[in-house]
């Protein structure tokens, strides 16, 4: 194999890479032993056969050489692997040539114990690993292991006899092509198995397919196939985890008795094998297949699309509302993420925060699995419901079809070896929608106290007024209320306005904003991400209590409720309460001048040392801070511009309320955010107060009532 040819390739495939869309991401690098190594990795597209060797080079800095069908080797194609370091299965020197590598550790080698692509993920049959082709099943190969066994017993066959029998093991030496026993010593083979999960999964003319179209007369369909999926996967980009596990140990083969045996007897000119020990190794190997299989597939990286997928496959009736489908794969992420109970490895996505499948779904990971599953035609929409096409959800897939007809399946087969989670989903598919709901809303107050109680522990210097949220039950399950406290208040701010409502048999929930209740510390490491956080876990829960949620808030918290309106669909009215529409609204006495103000941001914005904390006195009860972090301001700052430019989205029933002569808020911000609302369907009260917190105090039963006549008119809208 001619190496300089294979460097001067290889650099061209890196480009290659370079300029392929896909986000890889490589992890377990530890794991890459120094010795001569043979990667065993599941095979999915033809893209890994040139790829991998480039990645797998860029951690090792040593090549990596691959085996590949031989009926892949016709034609420039032919020389195009030859050159990337590819020989064929049906090489006659091909056992030769992977032996000397490993003996010598000059290369690496990647070996697809699957033999060919799996194009339909189906792995397993039977209750062990069987591998689904065109042309039937077969049982994983066993050849790395056999390999790297071989590899083994010779080394240590020729150390045993380099000194009593030099001639002969000159001669082993030389039907391999080495010269000394040097290049053999002080050297171990290992198996590292590696896997390869891409998401999303998706097959779509793209570059690639119609070039194909466009220079050929009949695009084989097979060949479609592959470019339509492959071709997506290189130009429109995905995301392409590797996870490298620990090497698969055989030690115990060495030390086998007739292992060792047969390392006793004195060697001849080639390499022999006894019957007897041919048996034993053949046997050991399918042992260490068994396990570099499981060990690939429990490394599959778990994504939303298998959630989804699986959860449609194992939900035990032909119809299952949206939402019932979103809480299920929010359940079950939330438990696999929960200190990896499940012991797998997840997605980048779903290490995040998963309120968005309760909410807005803001990452569209719901959207596009079901325009997925509707444009295939293996479910449709009917009266909010999702409902299975069975006939088509459960066809046999065809090999070169199942990646663009049912790409579904394929995601379920994938993560079919993985027994836990596959436990888990099918637990939470068969429960009932009541306690999902149920389960939903324990799970989110849960996390809320521990939340709570976290941030005080760590804030345990300071003095804490109670800055709990709270739950008010209502007698009627037809609407709730979400109110959101203002900024660097507590939940307390507002229990006046929710002991009103609940008296209307409204159940009202207050959520406690990140960073509040707690210190000026803590709020200063919050940015405003974490407050919305805050209101659409409020949403969450009242949503799954009540069939209709209304959200309001005071100050700030109206304008989160108005944020989070602009994002949701399903809402039956939002009201804010003297809300500011940008940070110079705020009075001095609470906020800095935007003088000041605007000095401190040429502070930030060149990492100068700036005052961490400004000094101030509020008149309102329920601020138990007297210093305001600037960071605080900052977010404040941020979250108010880009909460404007989403006021047009707002197709909710709306009020605004803003006291005439507020302190602290000039009225005319309030005004402009009315004026900015995308729904007709609003309204505007300027009331005669001379205070902010006008939703407690004397004189605030006027605003209960407009705010609960607003609330029983979006009850009955």
């Amino acid at each position: 194999m001619n190496i300089s040819a294979y460097f001067t390739t290889g650099f061209a495939i890196k480009a290659l890479a370079n300029l392929s869309k896909a986000n890889v991401v490589i992890h377990g690098e530890a794991n890459i032993p120094s010795g001569p190594t043979i990667f065993v990795i599941n095979h999915f597209t033809r893209l890994e056969t040139l790829l991998i060797p480039a990645y797998i080079y860029s951690l090792t800095q040593k090549p990596a050489f691959s085996l590949a069908s031989d009926t892949l080797f016709k034609g420039g194609l032919a020389k195009l692997l030859d050159l990337v370091g590819v020989i064929s299965t049906k090489d006659p020197d091909r056992d030769k040539i992977i032996i000397k590598s490993l003996l010598t550790g000059s290369e690496n080698w990647i070996i697809f114990p699957e033999g060919r692509m799996v194009k339909t993920k189906q792995i397993i049959g039977d209750g062990k690993f069987l591998i689904s082709h065109a042309q039937g099943k077969h049982e994983p190969h066993t050849g790395a292991a056999s390999l790297a066994l071989r590899a083994e017993y010779l080394r240590n066959h020729v150390l045993r006899w380099e000194k009593e029998k030099p001639q002969n093991i000159r001669n082993l030496l030389e039907y391999y092509d080495m010269k000394s026993v040097d290049e053999i010593r002080g050297k171990s083979t290992s198996i590292v198995p590696v896997n390869l999960t891409y998401y999303p999964i998706r097959a779509k003319d793209n570059m690639a397919s119609q070039f194909a179209i466009r220079v050929m007369k009949e695009v084989p369909e097979r060949m479609l196939e592959e470019l339509m999926t492959e071709g997506t996967m290189l130009f429109s980009g995905v995301d392409l985890d590797i996870h490298i596990g620990k090497p698969i140990s055989f030690n115990d083969f060495i030390e086998a008795e007739i292992v060792q045996q047969n390392i006793a007897k004195p060697p001849i000119d080639t390499p022999q094998f006894s019957d007897q020990l041919d048996r034993f190794m053949r046997g050991r190997a399918s042992e260490l297949m068994q396990e570099y299989m499981q060990a690939i597939y429990d490394m599959t990286t778990v994504n939303h699309e298998h959630l989804f997928a699986s959860f449609l496959e194992l939900y035990p009736y032909a119809r299952i509302g949206e939402m019932g489908l979103r809480r299920r794969v929010y359940l079950a992420a939330k438990k696999i993420s929960e200190k990896n109970t499940m012991g797998c490895n997840l997605h980048k996505s779903l290490k995040e925060n998963q309120l968005h499948l309760l909410t807005d779904d803001r990452y569209k990971k719901v959207e596009n699995f079901v325009e997925l599953a509707v444009e295939k035609n293996l479910i449709t929409r009917k009266d909010g419901k999702l409902v299975k096409i069975a006939t088509n959800l459960k066809n046999f897939l065809q090999f070169h079809r199942g990646r663009i007809d049912n790409p579904l399946k394929v995601m379920v087969n994938e993560v079919e070896p993985l027994h836990k989670v596959r436990k888990l989903i099918r637990s939470i598919a068969w429960q009932p929608d009541f306690l999902i709901k149920f389960r939903v809303v324990m799970s989110l107050l849960d996390s809320e106290k521990k939340g709570y109680l976290e941030d005080c522990e760590l804030c345990r210097d300071a003095e804490i007024e109670s800055g709990d949220p709270f739950l008010l039950l209502g007698s009627t399950r037809k609407i709730g209320v979400v109110l959101i406290h203002s900024y660097l208040s507590v939940p307390e701010e507002v229990k006046e306005l929710a002991r009103y409502l609940n008296k209307q048999g409204l159940w009202v929930y207050a959520p406690r904003l990140a960073g509040h209740g707690t210190s000026p510390e803590d709020l200063a490491t919050k940015d405003y991400s974490d407050w919305q956080h805050s209101v659409e876990k409020g949403y969450a829960i009242m949503s799954n209590i009540c069939r209709k949620v209304v959200l309001g808030g005071v100050s700030i918290g109206g304008c989160l409720a108005l944020d989070l309106a602009s994002r949701l669909s399903n809402l039956a009215g939002v009201f804010a309460v003297c809300p500011p529409s940008q940070l110079k609204d705020y009075s001095y006495n609470f906020m800095p001048s935007l003088d000041v103000w605007r000095r401190l941001l040429k502070k930030l914005k060149r990492n100068d040392s700036v005052v961490d904390y400004l000094l101030f006195s509020s008149e309102n009860p329920y601020v138990n801070y007297d210093k305001n972090p600037v960071l605080g301001v900052k977010n404040v700052g941020l979250f108010l511009e880009q909460f404007r430019r989403r006021l047009v989205n707002i197709s909710h029933p709306c009020l605004i309320l803003h006291a005439d002569r507020d302190p602290i808020v000039d009225s005319r911000g309030s005004r402009n955010i009315y004026d900015k609302l995308g729904t007709e369907q609003k309204e505007y009260v300027l009331m005669n107060f001379d205070n902010h917190i006008i939703t407690s105090g004397e004189d605030s039963k006027r605003v209960h009532k407009l705010i609960g006549s607003f609330i029983m008119d979006a009850a009955n809208g």
